[in-house]
């Protein structure tokens, strides 16, 4: 039997998670998310532990709507090739197991722009700031990881209206955590 431990971004993200189920909110950008979750990580006992990463994400692609479960997470405002080419590995790309086959670029850009969305379209369907943070936490201690993402805006200039957005993305996020940790108990 699985335990559970909820990781987003902001607190309304995870407003409908039922109780009883610990949240980690580890505030907005990959560097945050990462340091929150290694620290949650860190003082517990990891054994059957499942972190499930909820929060909304943008779709990079007209036409995507609704949840998603991303197979692969990608670190979308880092430089790879150049990484690579000196040498070192940049680990731009985790796998994550248990997904739909999306993959969901995630990255300290708040993307607005329909340039920078169309380059990330190229590579990915969805679009968020911290899973990637969390995925590789996750990695380092060991502990496997679900990225749950409900879609709340298209990535483009009405993502600025995402205060807004946020609390219904909250609901279906609830609702599955839910379902998940009940088809589990």
């Amino acid at each position: 039997m699985s335990r559970y431990l909820v990781v987003s971004a902001i607190a309304g993200e995870a407003k409908y998670v039922p109780e009883g189920i610990p949240v980690v909110v580890t505030g907005v950008g990959k560097t945050a998310a990462a340091v929150a979750t290694a620290r949650a990580l860190a003082g517990i006992d990891t054994t059957d532990l499942v972190v499930l990463n909820v929060g909304t994400t943008g779709a990079l692609r007209d036409g995507l709507s609704g949840l998603y479960l991303p197979s692969e997470v990608i670190n979308h405002d880092l430089n790879a090739d150049a990484i690579r080419a000196i040498g070192l590995d940049p680990m731009e790309s985790l796998p994550i197991d248990g997904g739909d086959g999306t993959v969901l670029a995630s990255g300290d850009v708040f993307v607005t722009d329909p340039a920078i969305r169309a380059r990330l379209a190229e590579r990915a369907d969805l679009v968020d700031m911290e899973a990637y943070g969390v995925a590789f936490a996750c990695r380092q201690f060991g502990v496997p990881v679900r990225l749950v993402k409900h879609v709340s805006d298209a990535a483009d200039e009405a993502a600025m209206d995402w205060p807004a957005l946020v609390d219904a993305s909250a609901k279906v996020l609830g609702e599955w955590v839910r379902a998940e940790t009940s088809r589990s108990a």
